[in-house]
This record gives structure tokens, sequence and C-alpha cells, in this order.
């Protein structure tokens, strides 16, 4: 059984990720003047990418206790493979931004962050006491809080948030404080869904035809992620609202 809110709130964020995107794109391509930096545009690219990564905790909670609910013990191993997954698909557009973007290339984006925070995450599904789950989650927000205006002369801690002098990229989301994020998910996750079960009830919109393609969009946002910034600016490139450097 699928909770279908959680597919549905994920479609959501891939839908407002993709309404960023686009403002991103002609913005850096010069078609928009647009402050996507501060006021209400950073804070839609804020509460898009913290929604995509609470639910990731939330979804490892889910997981979690579906397989206990089957009698099985969850291992490791599952959650290693997840992670790394979703690591390596991180790594592709590292390398693919490398040669496209230089400089601006992705170091630490999202998907590097879920697929390490995937594997980190294992260990608190376990805990019993959800309490020092969500003290880790508050102590790498306020981290994250003190390290994002801070710079160090060195580069190898990059992926926690401690950010080399003159650091830019087109997608940073270090474990600090991203990961916290992901453990208040699990934190939500064990709240709200204790045993495989919805707490709160709960009308089944899920054949509804907005809520079922929304929720298919959820349900597939790590290919949607993956596909969506090159389609993006091939459309605008058709629609000739961009021009390319070729």
């Amino acid at each position: 059984m699928r909770f279908w809110e959680i597919d549905f709130l994920r479609g959501c964020a891939v839908i407002t990720m993709v309404i960023y995107h686009l403002l991103y794109n002609l913005y850096s391509f010069g078609s928009l003047n647009i402050n996507l930096y501060q006021g209400f545009w950073h804070y839609f690219q804020v509460a898009t990418a913290s929604t995509f990564l609470a639910l990731a905790g939330v979804s490892l909670t889910l997981s979690y206790n579906r397989i206990i609910q089957k009698g099985q013990k969850p291992s490791f191993i599952k959650y290693l493979k997840r992670g790394l997954r979703i690591l390596g698909w991180g790594m592709v557009i590292t390398v693919f931004t490398y040669f496209t973007l230089g400089d601006w290339y992705v170091r630490f984006g999202v998907l590097h962050c879920i697929g390490v925070s995937t594997i980190l995450g294992y260990f608190f599904l376990p805990l019993k006491s959800d309490v020092s789950t969500l003290i880790v989650s508050m102590l790498c927000l306020v981290l994250g809080s003190i390290l994002s205006s801070q710079a160090f002369p060195f580069s190898f801690l990059l992926f926690l948030g401690f950010k080399p002098y003159n650091f830019h990229t087109v997608d940073y989301f270090p474990l600090f404080p991203w990961w916290g994020v992901v453990l208040l998910g699990i934190f939500l996750g064990k709240q709200l869904y204790p045993g495989y079960k919805r707490i709160f009830s709960l009308p089944d919109w899920s054949r509804v035809p907005l809520i079922q393609a929304v929720s298919f969009l959820g349900q597939h946002s790590l290919t949607i992620y993956i596909l969506h910034q090159p389609i993006i600016i091939i459309i605008l490139f058709l629609l000739g609202l961009i021009h390319l450097p070729i």
C-alpha cells in the first residue's frame, strides 16, 4: 500500500522545482530580469528543496516499517544500495556539469545529499527514542546556518558545508544543514506513520484525476529531476526564448 499524500506532495515539489528552474534558465541566459536569490523566489526554492528532502526522510521510515510489517529484518545493504544508486546519479550530474558549466559544476548537489543521507539515515530508523533523531536534526540545521555565512581555506569538507573561498556552483546541498531536514523527515515519518499506519484520517483521493497526475510525477521524481533541465533548455531554445552559445 502506498500513501497517496506522500506521492502527491512529492509531485507538487516536482512542479515547483520545474517552475523555479524554468525561471533560473531564463535568468541565466539573460532573457528574464528577476531576483531569484532574495525574497519570494529564494524562499520558494528553499521550500521546494526542503519538501524533497523531508519526504526522502519520511519515505525511509515508511520503507523500514513496511519491511518490519512483513516480518522481515530491514537490511543495511538495501539502504546502502539505494543511497549509492542516488549518489551515483549525482556523480553523473557532476561529470556532465563539469564539462558543460566549467567552474560552476555541481560538486555536492541535492542527489549527492539524498544519497548520503539515505545511507546515514538508516542508523536512525531503528532507534527507540525519536527525541535523539530530532536533536541531531536540530544540531545539523543550526550548524548549517552558522557555516552558510563562512568561508574556509580548504575544500575537502565541502560536502559538510565548509565552503572554500570564492566558491560558486549551480547546485549545493551540504549535509549541514540539509541532512537535518532528512532526519526531520524521519522523525515526522515515525510520528505520523508508526507501524506503517497513518495516525490521521484522510479521504481517499488517490483516484481523483488531478491527484493521480501529480502523484505520478512524485512517483517518478528521480527520473524527472535528472532529465528536466536539458528538456527545459531545449524547449526554450526552440521557442526562441534563449540563445545557446553554439
